[in-house]
């Protein structure tokens, strides 16, 4: 069966990256699932990072509790937890509870209200028009919230250590400037990316394939979530051993 499942999410993609029909429609689509994945998602990700980083810092701060570790080892810790993994991959599954329950819920609810068989009545590529602008948004927008969380998670490591005494600024601020290495942004674009297609194309399928009525569409959407979830994470893994 997810053989099955994985034979009609391949042919389903197939259908959605089809030459589009008229590309202003798309275009205009395309900005309006830009500005909801990413500005509408852009407090929760800062509140969640900012405060990961803080935690992260006192954290650190508590297990290094040997006079032999400078304290500036602190500030190295959180920010290369940060961009590899903790921004990336916290970022990609609050996103997925977020934006993957609502994609799955709108998709399935067109379906169940028969909006896509009119849209396929009517001569119209219904998984281009309704996925390929979510896919987009996705693969864009995921990455600069990563690339904001990150900054944000080092920035709350900064006043999560002031605050609390754990680590001076100083040393904190030498911490997260000494030995740095670009190639972990890289690699955190990169696993950005792909958390990107799968939390909008996953609950895509999920809600395009739904039958029934509104208890599946919930059903669906709850799928959705846990699926995307699980993938997010074997693919972090995946993208880690190979790039790392």
């Amino acid at each position: 069966m997810n053989f099955t499942n994985f034979g009609r999410y391949i042919l389903l993609l197939k259908s959605v990256f089809r030459k589009p029909e008229k590309l202003k429609i798309y275009l205009k689509e395309i900005a309006k699932q830009m500005d909801y994945v990413g500005v509408g998602s852009l407090g929760l990700i800062a509140i969640i990072s900012t405060f990961i980083g803080a935690v992260m810092t006192l954290q650190i701060a508590f297990q290094l509790v040997s006079d032999f570790i400078p304290k500036t080892i602190i500030g190295s810790v959180n920010r290369d937890s940060s961009i590899l993994e903790l921004s990336p991959t916290i970022s990609a599954i609050v996103l997925a509870g977020k934006i993957g329950s609502a994609i799955s819920s709108e998709i399935g609810s067109m379906r169940v209200t028969e909006q896509i068989d009119a849209l396929e009545i009517m001569g119209i590529n219904a998984p281009g028009y309704l996925i390929l602008p979510k896919i987009i948004s996705g693969i864009t927008m995921v990455p600069m919230l990563v690339i904001i969380s990150m900054f944000l998670s080092i920035t709350g490591g900064y006043l999560g250590g002031s605050l609390s005494g754990a680590v001076t600024p100083a040393e904190y601020i030498q911490g997260i400037t000494t030995d740095f290495n670009p190639y972990t942004i890289v690699v955190a674009l990169v696993k950005a990316f792909v958390f990107g297609f799968i939390i909008t194309s996953v609950p895509a399928y999920e809600g395009f394939y739904v039958r029934g009525g509104a208890l599946e569409v919930s059903q669906a959407s709850t799928r959705a979530v846990v699926i995307s979830c699980i993938s997010i994470l074997v693919c972090d893994y995946l993208v880690t051993q190979l790039l790392l």
